[in-house]
């Protein structure tokens, strides 16, 4: 039995995701998701302090601040409206050599919807973004 305890918990140690968040601190990414049963694409480059966002053809800048190696806050620089002024939480879950898995929110609630966003994308077109979980 306690060989079996063993055996378990060493497997729980090797099975945690990988999370090297800083080589995704800064670069290209695209992210795709579902809106009212239509598949839409959102592409953005981060660096260390600023998001530049382009969905549905219009561009939108953040300021980024890092909580912690794997966290940080999003604040748009020109909110349009009040829900703009909402602060969004992101969370790195897992980390791959594709991109990130990640988890986000408005500041204040529970970090409840998740995603991927695939990295490098410079030189993707919409129709191959759309493809890529």
């Amino acid at each position: 039995m306690k060989y079996l305890a063993l055996l378990f918990l060493l497997t729980a140690c090797f099975n945690q995701p990988k999370r090297d968040c800083k080589h995704v601190k800064s670069g290209h990414f695209a992210f795709t998701f579902e809106i009212d049963k239509k598949t839409e694409t959102s592409t953005f480059k981060r660096s260390d302090s600023l998001q530049i966002e382009t969905f549905r053809n219009k561009t939108d800048t953040s300021k980024v601040r890092w909580i912690n190696d794997c966290e940080f806050i999003l604040e748009k620089t020109n909110p349009k409206s009040i829900k703009d002024r909402l602060k969004i939480h992101i969370k790195i879950l897992e980390t791959t050599d594709k991109g990130y898995h990640f988890a986000y929110g408005y500041v204040g609630e529970t970090l409840i919807n998740k995603g991927f966003a695939k990295q490098n994308l410079i030189h993707t077109n919409l129709k191959e973004a759309n493809n890529l979980k």
